[in-house]
């Protein structure tokens, strides 16, 4: 699918990620001009190239999102450099198998909340600040999932997260409207292959098999959600949800279901 976002300033949070790296690269081929962020200092560093970015395309920045300060750093980075963006896009998250909820700590309970929950409010707040500043009726991405709406045992602070990026997605989407600022959602499908979640090979066998479409997410799919919800296509949408994961969150789905009729 073919979006024009030519020399539109666009903010992503985990960058260096799986779906970070696919979304810069579909913004960079319609002509956006990006700001990257992550906390893997090298990775970033070297992202711009393996994506072809030129220079004076591109801007960069370690941000450390369970430091409030540093996302101050990554705003005034923007700021200085663009005045506002017109699009952000919350994709940095982790989701690590943390187990019963009798023995999680509170550091780990903490730090997941910070990055998963926290980091995409004040990432939010700032640069819905700066695009009203600026007169900007921007857009504003948030990557939720479909945990959001089925409680799995041994990740409930990941999917208690996700319900609450939901509902501050609303929120957000509601009291920016009037400034002709779209805040929505995005729910990619499963993708193996984070460093920050690591997974092990029978948990990645037993998600693939309950994807009724039969297949992980590719390399466009996220991608080509999130570009037409900022897109002037999707003008009208606001505070929505889209979930683009082949039917993983719609139900239980059973491969042997057909064998047994």
């Amino acid at each position: 699918m073919r979006f024009d976002f030519k020399d539109k300033k666009v903010v992503i949070t985990g960058a260096a990620g799986v779906i970070g790296r696919r979304i810069a690269a579909d913004f960079a081929a319609a002509g956006a001009l990006l700001c990257l962020s992550d906390n893997r200092a090298k990775k970033l560093a070297a992202l711009p190239r393996e994506l072809g970015l030129k220079k004076g395309r591109y801007l960069t920045h370690a941000t450390e999102l369970t430091d409030a300060k540093s996302i101050e750093t990554l705003v005034r980075q923007v700021a200085k450099a663009w005045r506002s963006p017109d699009i952000v896009v919350n994709n940095a998250g982790i989701y690590p198998r943390m187990g019963s909820l009798l023995k999680i700590t509170t550091e780990a309970y903490d730090q997941l909340m910070d990055v998963n929950l926290r980091a995409p409010f004040l990432v939010s707040r700032d640069f819905a600040n700066l695009m009203a500043a600026n007169k900007v009726k921007g857009t504003i991405i948030n990557i939720s999932s479909g945990a959001s709406r089925r409680m799995g045992m041994g990740s409930v602070p990941y999917c208690t997260s996700k319900t609450a990026i939901d509902r501050l997605t609303k929120g957000f989407a509601l009291e920016l409207a009037p400034l002709g600022i779209r805040v929505n959602a995005v729910e990619p499908g499963f993708a193996a292959g984070s460093e920050v979640s690591l997974l092990s090979a029978e948990y990645v066998k037993a998600m693939m098999a309950r994807i009724p479409m039969g297949r992980a997410s590719g390399p466009h799919d996220a991608p080509n959600a999130i570009l037409f919800l900022c897109s002037e296509a999707a003008s009208f949408i606001t505070g929505a949800t889209l979930a683009v994961d082949g039917g993983n969150s719609i139900g239980t789905f059973n491969p042997d279901f057909y064998k047994k009729r």
